[in-house]
């Protein structure tokens, strides 16, 4: 059966977002969020921003909303004639209400900044409330309520103003998973009726098939800085299922894309294994996770090889959370990520098998083969009589090729890699290396 086009077409642009730059601190030595974004937001549309942590979605969004400037660039709103005005409204992860407030006062927030009188305001979060299905609970407060109920509230308080434009940043990520998908579910069932007042959503999500499920396009975000590598069209038609082959087919799609390697034009940047030689940024992943990582893909069903959107689906990991991992176990040539499946490789699938042990002495060798900075630090340790070091000399020479909390989070991991597989071990009180207790 042919592929339909969405019910909603693209119309009148609402926002056009030019060459942004962004970063935190001076422009020399600050950290580069953002740089020379470019995207136009159109009426009748749900567009994704999809990307890793540290990619700048979420700054792009505020800008948006007007509570960040960035430092260069453009973002403008465009007025019509049936919108002289445009204006936005935020959704937060985080829900953020007041505690000491009921919901019925949550809801008419917005309003009261804006001035409307009182009775108008008490008119229009009823029928907010109504509408997002939490009749009944006007004057209950937030405490009395589950996590999706609350985030009912946040969603009521920023259709009650009525925008042009509603900004969502995870705002399902902190639900469990049945209240995420109905919330999704009924937001869709607005959005596509007409019921709701906005013109167009734009939605910062870490899950790639919650982005394919909603959105009619979907911004791929590169990380550190933040950029748009690629513009996906989502022509499925609503209502969408996710075991369609068609559905299917372009999750695997994304995976393939956010996983590929990139073409290294210009000095890596801070980001997920950038650099190289001790420069390489190490994310925070635990060894637990990568041998439970390795189990999974080992048993059955995969069988030592598996789709990265299978993966997810089985483990009840978003990308951010699973592509850490994967490319961990790349690094350590205990797998090999292949478009969007990672294959174990033989290596690894031994490791499955084996005791405690010879888990540790496998991951030994890995470690010091695969990881420069864990080289360099049993090296410095071998060479010195006291076989000891400060953990402050490397600490500083990280600080040389990226930003300090990059520095602090790679010597983290590479502290908790190295203590399992006993090739040194680390003091906390004199913050000092050494081959104590290390084999």
């Amino acid at each position: 059966m042919p592929t339909l086009p969405s019910a909603r077409a693209p119309a009148r642009p609402l926002v056009e977002v030019s060459h942004v730059r962004h970063f935190y601190g001076a422009a020399s030595t600050g950290h580069l969020v953002l740089d020379d974004v470019n995207l136009t937001l159109s009426e009748n549309e749900i567009v994704g921003l999809l990307g890793r942590s540290g990619s700048g979605k979420s700054t792009l969004l505020r800008s948006i909303a007007g509570l960040v400037r960035p430092r260069e660039g453009e973002i403008r709103q465009i007025a019509n004639a049936d919108c002289p005005d445009p204006s936005v409204a935020m959704v937060f992860q985080t829900f953020a209400l007041f505690p000491w407030l009921t919901v019925l006062q949550n809801v008419e927030l917005g309003l009261e900044a804006q001035k409307v009188p009182a009775e108008e305001r008490r008119t229009r979060a009823i029928a907010a409330i109504d509408l997002i299905g939490l009749d009944g609970f006007e004057n209950a407060y937030p405490k009395e309520l589950s996590g999706g109920m609350r985030q009912r509230v946040g969603l009521a308080r920023a259709l009650v103003v009525n925008p042009t434009l509603l900004l969502m940043d995870e705002p399902f990520s902190a639900l469990d998973v049945l209240t995420a998908e109905t919330l999704r579910t009924d937001l869709l069932d607005l959005w596509s009726e007409g019921r709701m007042p906005i013109k167009s959503i734009l939605i910062v999500t870490h899950n790639i098939e919650e982005a394919v499920l909603m959105c009619d396009r979907i911004l791929v975000f590169s990380s550190n800085p933040g950029r748009v590598v690629a513009e996906i069209k989502v022509d499925l038609p609503q209502p969408r299922d996710r075991l369609d082959p068609p559905f299917r087919a372009l999750v695997d799609e994304i995976y393939a894309r956010m996983t590929a390697r990139p073409v290294v034009s210009q000095p890596a940047r801070d980001g997920l294994f950038p650099g190289t030689g001790i420069s390489m940024v190490l994310p925070r992943v635990s060894t637990n996770s990568l041998a439970g990582l390795i189990e999974e893909v080992d048993g059955t069903p995969f069988n030592g090889r598996a789709s990265m959107a299978e993966l997810a689906d089985s483990l009840q990991l978003e990308a951010d959370e699973l592509f850490p991992m994967a490319e961990t176990l790349q690094l350590l040539r205990f797998a090999e990520l292949q478009g969007a499946a990672m294959q174990l490789t033989a290596s690894a699938r031994r490791y499955a098998q084996a005791d405690v042990d010879q888990r540790k002495a496998m991951f030994a060798h890995a470690l010091l083969a695969y990881v420069p900075l864990a080289q360099h630090i049993r090296r410095i340790l071998d060479e010195r009589i006291t076989h000891a070091a400060p953990a402050r000399r490397f600490r500083d020479e990280l600080e040389d090729h990226m930003s300090p909390d990059y520095a602090d989070e790679t010597l983290r991991t590479v502290t908790l890699w190295g203590r399992y597989a006993e090739v040194f071990t680390y003091d906390e009180d004199s913050d000092q290396f050494s081959l104590e207790d290390a084999e």
